[in-house]
């Protein structure tokens, strides 16, 4: 069970220590990377936490300039967070499933949740500091400020638990509870923005004069340059916008798949530095495994497993190889005198159970227990061999089929498994996974758009920055060499999820206000009113960036990513949508 190795392997490590204190001690295998990687993460997700708060805190601080403004939608990130970890530890208590274990994937929901949370805490402050610099009465201005939210914050939580739900229809087991119980955070999140934080809001005095309501801040004053640019030249924006994009699609034919766990690992942390030494010192990391099922006692099966282990070691990443046909050379030299010329599979199947039978009056016939059953009708080749990447172990794995074909007995069964086969075919789902939940994401958040819109334009309009954003993140993972894993897959509905929320919030406000707004100051009005809280949740989920920091290499990755993705899907929301809702104003207000 993985829930109790980190018992075990401190336990080994406990006795292992003070006998061997002289030497220079490395630790490996399954058990003890599984075992020591759940300290690791604890402390990994504590100190992203901090450094992320602390971010969003002073960028939201700069721009709100009220230490109340700042707290509440601190209160609403917090509580919302309390809700997600306490659900997961609940649903594990009573389920007992191993898919709500806080695994390596689970360290960055955490940093997630906190942006999409400090997403609806943001539009609700700053659009209650804009009207009550209008109206000078705190309840009117709560009650203007709610009723145009109330219907985007509740689409924009629909839409991201949407999205991440795509996650539970992943064949990774612990995807399904990140999609889980990140919905749970996220409805919490809508309940506490939509009910909670009004009332908070209303139970303080405000000063209308102070600065924080009656001058705009520094995004605020950006928001009106850049809503000039974009909709004095709509179609110079447009087609910017489709540039970038048709970079990034050159960009995913050069996307690398990667999911090997030493690379998880930066140089210098504990776990890389065991599995270097193993790699360069001892017999490597990775294990093939090949399972033959037939007569083990005949010596053309024992001779084509070893002609297949001498295949399998002219790899110069396999390091060494032993089966039970290893054990019949080995006893067939002794018996013979120990002549190293008969170190060979015996020609008779007489001889070879003779050997077994001899070995079986002065040794324990379970010593072959790992490399044969007790009929000795299954045998296992066991070979050991350094890091692979995913286009080597593509290659051998291929080419050890081939040579199966070429080699063994039409009449044996012969299967590969093992750690190499585990990640070829993590490799397949990873790109298969990733793939469905982005389709899927994108075709749920423009059914629940065009819905709620009442028009099919609006749902394909509301999914263009989102698919725009993934096209581009992905392409320039391609680019830039960074490598897509099970970990970094997460990146799709992440984008998506909280991307939504522009895309939502601008269209809501578009429609809101097209009814009393002429076309002509239509745009320039919606940029106004929706472009400064989007650009200020942008500018706070900076605290995405505090990934960069993590301890574990495709976090990092996600780190520097989402700052990308924050960047490029608020920029698009008030770029390429802007543009395109001012090209086709008049078929979207004369509709709605």
């Amino acid at each position: 069970s993985s829930e109790g190795l980190n018992i075990f392997r401190d336990k080994v490590v406990s006795i292992v220590d003070p006998i061997l204190s002289n030497y220079e001690i490395y630790y490996g295998g399954q058990a003890y990377v599984t075992g020591t990687m759940p300290e690791m993460i604890r402390d990994d997700v504590v100190i992203l936490a901090r450094i992320g708060i602390l971010i969003m805190v002073m960028i939201l601080l700069v721009n709100l300039r009220s230490l109340s403004g700042v707290g509440m939608v601190i209160m609403v990130i917090g509580l919302s967070l309390f809700a997600m970890v306490g659900s997961m530890g609940w649903i594990y208590h009573l389920t007992g499933s191993e898919r709500f274990l806080f695994t390596l994937a689970n360290t960055s929901m955490p940093i997630i949740l906190l942006t999409i949370a400090n997403s609806d805490g943001v539009h609700v402050i700053s659009k209650f500091f804009k009207e009550l610099r209008v109206k000078e009465d705190t309840q009117l201005a709560i009650a203007s400020t709610m009723d145009s939210l109330l219907i985007p914050i509740f689409l924009t939580s629909i839409t991201t638990i949407a999205a991440f739900a795509t996650l539970t229809l992943s064949p990774l087991e612990p995807l399904f509870g990140y999609g889980v119980v990140i919905g749970i955070g996220i409805s919490w999140a809508w309940f506490l923005s939509s009910l909670l934080l009004p009332s908070v809001i209303s139970l303080k005095r405000w000063n209308p004069e102070s600065n924080a309501i009656t001058k705009p801040s520094i995004f605020e004053k950006l928001i009106n340059k850049l809503g000039k640019v974009v909709l004095t030249h709509p179609k110079y924006v447009f087609s910017t916008g489709a540039f970038f994009v048709l970079i990034g699609l050159t960009g995913l034919s050069k996307v690398i798949v990667d999911v090997n766990m030493a690379n998880f690992f930066r140089p210098g942390t504990e776990i890389r530095d065991t599995m270097d030494f193993m790699d360069n010192k001892m017999t490597g990391t990775v294990d093939i495994r090949v399972r033959v099922e037939g007569d083990m006692k005949d010596p053309k099966t024992l001779s084509s497993m070893r002609t297949l282990q001498n295949s399998m070691e002219k790899n110069e990443k396999v390091i060494t190889s032993f089966s039970i046909s290893n054990v019949v050379e080995q006893m067939h030299r002794t018996v013979m005198d120990d002549d190293p010329k008969f170190e060979i599979v015996p020609d008779k199947r007489d001889k070879v159970n003779n050997l077994f039978t001899m070995y079986s009056m002065s040794g324990d016939p379970d010593d072959f227990s790992s490399l044969v059953d007790y009929d000795y009708k299954v045998g296992l080749i066991t070979a050991f061999s350094k890091v692979m990447t995913t286009k080597e172990i593509f290659a051998y794995v291929n080419e050890m089929t081939e040579q199966v074909k070429a080699i063994m007995d039409s009449s044996l069964n012969v299967n590969f498994t093992g750690m190499i086969v585990i990640l070829r075919d993590l490799v397949i789902m990873v790109v298969r996974s990733s793939a469905l939940s982005i389709i899927f994401s994108l075709i749920i958040i423009g059914i629940i758009a065009s819905i709620f819109f009442k028009r099919i334009l609006w749902g394909i309009l509301a999914v263009v920055p989102l698919t725009s954003a993934v096209i581009i993140n992905f392409g320039f993972m391609g680019y830039f060499g960074i490598e897509l894993s099970h970990i970094t897959a997460l990146l799709s509905s992440v984008i998506i999820g909280v991307g939504v929320d522009f895309a939502i919030h601008y269209i809501s406000q578009y429609r809101r206000l097209s009814r009393t707004v002429g076309t002509n100051k239509l745009s320039r009005t919606v940029v106004d009113d929706v472009g400064y809280p989007i650009i200020l949740d942008a500018g706070s989920n900076m605290g995405f960036g505090a990934l960069l920091f993590s301890a574990f290499v495709p976090i990092q990755y996600i780190g520097g990513l989402m700052v990308f993705a924050m960047v490029s899907t608020s920029i698009g929301t008030l770029t390429v949508l802007a543009a395109l809702a001012e090209l086709l104003k008049k078929r979207l207000v004369k509709r709605d």
